[in-house]
């Protein structure tokens, strides 16, 4: 059973939230700047981390599973949170340039179709960053933080994921060095500058990149992705640069589901 949106709000308002939030707000930047003039989806629970994009993309949604339950957001604003089935989001294909999970594939009861959901709505030669439990790392078994939940992964678990998803992984990273005990926040940034160096193996999370590629032909034999993020690295030029950011709205979950009939 999925933690309730409740629980996960109150984490990220806490201290070990807090530099979790820190520590992948630093990958995800490092990875997709920004996000201006992109259509970016959050699946799971991807608010903390889409609120520093909201006024730069042109497009941002935050679709939460209903076992999870949602949250308005953002708050004093148009609501562009939305309840969703896991296997079914209620967006028309190929929509968005960005896709991130977190406290998403943990607690599904079918990742496949998660994954071949987010194969669907992502544009071609669009990109998803999965972040998960690190299967060896000492979050994933601590009741006391989202990621001690569910079912933690290896790299190579989630390799295999994306690629039955038809998605071909081109970087990797971990993140969330400091140990999850809540007197650690304040070194948070000190041990993740370390922690690459001294015990690789043992992150809090990974962060897996991939890309949709529809006409590319899969060659029998590849090499390993990258293993840190590098801005601008295999970064397509998205769909939505040509059109017409100046316009800069942001568009509802209501016409992204049932968009206007046209003719």
């Amino acid at each position: 059973m999925r933690l309730d949106v409740l629980k996960l709000r109150e984490f990220y308002a806490g201290p070990l939230g807090g530099a979790a939030r820190s520590m992948v707000a630093g990958k995800l930047a490092q990875a997709w700047g920004d996000g201006s003039g992109l259509d970016i989806l959050g699946l799971g629970y991807a608010t903390p981390h889409l609120e520093s994009r909201r006024l730069t993309a042109r497009r941002v949604i935050a679709a939460m599973p209903a076992a999870q339950g949602v949250e308005v957001w953002p708050a004093g604003a148009r609501v562009l949170s939305c309840l969703t089935s896991e296997g079914s989001l209620p967006f028309r294909n190929a929509l968005f340039d960005r896709v991130l999970l977190i406290h998403a594939l943990e607690e599904s009861d079918d990742p496949e179709a998660m994954m071949r959901e987010v194969w669907r709505v992502l544009a071609p030669s669009g990109k998803v960053i999965i972040v998960a439990a690190n299967r060896r790392g000492p979050w994933s078994t601590s009741d006391a933080t989202p990621f001690g939940h569910g079912r933690p992964y290896t790299i190579h678990q989630l390799e295999r994921l994306v690629r039955d998803a038809e998605l071909e992984p081109v970087a990797w990273s971990r993140a969330l060095y400091a140990p999850p005990w809540r007197w650690t926040a304040r070194w948070a940034e000190g041990l993740e500058q370390a922690g690459p160096w001294f015990w690789p193996m043992w992150s809090g999370l990974i962060l897996l990149e991939a890309v949709k590629q529809t006409f590319a032909v899969r060659p029998k034999g590849r090499a390993a992705p990258a293993r840190v993020f590098a801005p601008g690295a295999l970064s397509p030029q998205p769909l939505s640069q040509s059109r017409n950011i100046e316009e800069n709205r942001v568009i509802g979950v209501a016409e992204l589901a049932n968009p206007p009939a046209t003719g």
